[in-house]
């Protein structure tokens, strides 16, 4: 299991710790410090069965005072969340082919058998 996580967030630090809880040490991904690249967020994005807008920011203040006004498509969605990290929605939790973004927190039971 997998975990893009930023510890400022309570939603992720909840998730984070539900996931513990059931006896599992995910690989924690700090996705502010460690970006995933374009082609990484494609191949999460299939997982979550979602598309680059349901995963982005919108309410960031880069966002909203540079690119809200701007028309920009999945690609261009794509590489600005590459370039700047903080509009990626948070948590994300990937297990095998399945992905869940984790808001609420217990979204993350999905992804946990049992």
């Amino acid at each position: 299991m997998k975990i893009y996580h930023n510890p400022r967030c309570s939603k992720s630090r909840e998730t984070l710790e539900i996931i513990r809880e059931h006896g599992i040490e995910p690989e924690i991904i700090e996705y502010l410090k460690n970006p995933p690249t374009v082609k990484q967020l494609k191949a999460i994005l299939n997982k979550l069965k979602l598309k680059p807008k349901d995963i982005l920011r919108e309410e960031e203040i880069l966002y909203r005072v540079k690119y809200a006004s701007k028309n920009l498509n999945d690609e261009q969605l794509l590489e600005l969340m590459a370039k700047y990290p903080t509009l990626i929605e948070r948590p994300i939790v990937i297990e095998g082919k399945k992905a869940i973004l984790g808001r609420p927190p217990s979204k993350v039971l999905e992804l946990i058998p049992g």
